[in-house]
């Protein structure tokens, strides 16, 4: 496929915001900002253990004054927060394409779940009584997030939402690069966005995969999923925006259809992905040198992404989960994840071409096929940067993104 250059990404985590912090935070491998807490139980009085939790913790910009009640979630306003550090991107691109040249195209798996909880609470204790439930049904739309952007923008493309649990935000790169090859738009504001829901931790504490320690992927003693939350956005076209070094060059992406919630457990689906991916982007295997992986620290997931990695790249190709750091982002997770590997690829931010090493207690489960977890030691090994970034979701649902720097 024809490269696209993707934009110094916006992103805003547990870990903190703007891409340079945390390139930076990841190399130093600071101390894991996940923090132990039953915070949404307590809120809503109802009964339930603590688990480890990636909050985002800065002041969020505050909405516009007169902004309409179907834009005014927590997911918008961390979206909100994270589109300053991309706002001259988006100038430049309105400028040069004009706003009818613009899509707009975000993951999220929540949108504004949690501000109609409340109407939910009311109906069960008045089931006769409707006055009081004042259900805002556009604040639910998986559209929600990328409708507010060209709202706030003034964008007349496409705009659409992508909710596929755990790929969504890579999905919507996905998405983008085909909108680009078909022409339809000239540009491309896209990425994901998930907070922190009652809803979504009790659902993933009812498969039991919930851990009450710091998420510890490939590991013997790994206990399950840390849920976080955060965002991260690009600007994706086929011309360069600003002074960016690093493009989209190839994707892939399957269905097993093989189980609602689990992963086939042989990798079919996954590997399947990788390989179109590789064929995307013209690389061959021993090309990638880094490997950003889904790594969440389940059972099956580990089991299962670590066959695939195997299977295709052997046990040469360093990979790291970053999970540790951000906890499991859910619908924005592809998104942070590929915006990390742009980071690591970017000499700019990365000039000693250092990798992240791998957060953990270094138990490998010998289970668990052989794969090459990053140290202190780890650099990219190879002349010209690409990396992938591997994301997999209910259904049996697998992205791979290549990124890597351009010849320009």
């Amino acid at each position: 496929m024809t490269a696209l250059y993707l934009s110094r990404p916006a992103i805003l985590s547990s870990l903190g915001e703007g891409i340079a912090h945390h390139v930076q935070s990841l190399l130093e491998k600071v101390d894991s900002p996940l923090t132990l807490s039953d915070h949404l139980f307590r809120a809503e009085n109802l009964e339930g253990s603590a688990y480890m939790l990636g909050t985002i913790n800065t002041d969020l910009r505050s909405f516009p004054v007169n902004l309409a009640d179907e834009h005014r979630s927590r997911n918008n306003q961390v979206l909100w927060h994270c589109l300053q550090q991309l706002e001259p991107q988006i100038e430049v691109a309105i400028t040069k394409f004009g706003r009818c040249r613009i899509a707009v195209v975000i993951g999220s798996s929540t949108t504004g779940v949690d501000e109609n909880i409340p109407v939910f609470k009311y109906e069960a204790a008045h089931p006769n009584d409707w006055s009081g439930a004042k259900f805002n049904q556009q604040q639910q739309y998986f559209s929600a997030p990328a409708d507010f952007i060209a709202h706030q923008y003034g964008l007349k493309g496409l705009v659409y939402g992508i909710s596929t649990a755990c790929t969504s935000g890579a999905k919507a790169l996905i998405t983008a690069a085909r909108l680009l090859k078909a022409n339809l738009c000239d540009a491309v504001i896209c990425g994901g966005v998930d907070t922190l829901s009652l809803l979504t931790v009790n659902g993933f504490n009812s498969l039991s995969v919930l851990s009450n320690t710091r998420t510890n992927p490939f590991s013997v003693n790994r206990q399950g999923i840390n849920i976080g939350e955060g965002a991260a956005v690009f600007i994706m076209s086929r011309e360069k925006l600003d002074d960016t070094s690093v493009q989209l060059l190839g994707y892939g992406a399957s269905s097993d259809a093989y189980h609602m919630s689990s992963p086939h457990p042989e990798g079919e689906g996954a590997i399947s992905a990788f390989h179109t991916a590789l064929a995307s982007a013209q690389v061959e295997p021993h090309q990638i040198g880094w490997i950003n992986l889904h790594g969440t620290g389940t059972i099956h997931n580990d089991q299962m992404e670590s066959l695939t990695v195997n299977t295709i790249f052997g046990c040469q190709t360093p990979c790291t989960s970053t999970k540790p750091y951000t906890g499991h982002t859910l619908g924005a997770a592809g998104a942070i994840e590929a915006a990390i590997l742009w980071g690591m690829i970017d000499r700019t931010l990365n000039p000693d071409g250092q990798l992240p090493a791998q957060l953990w207690d270094s138990q490998r489960d010998p289970h668990l096929p052989n794969i090459a977890l990053t140290d202190f030691h780890s650099h990219w090994n190879n002349k010209k940067r690409i990396g992938a970034s591997s994301s997999f979701a209910f259904g049996g649902n697998n992205t791979v993104l290549i990124l890597g720097e351009t010849d320009d």
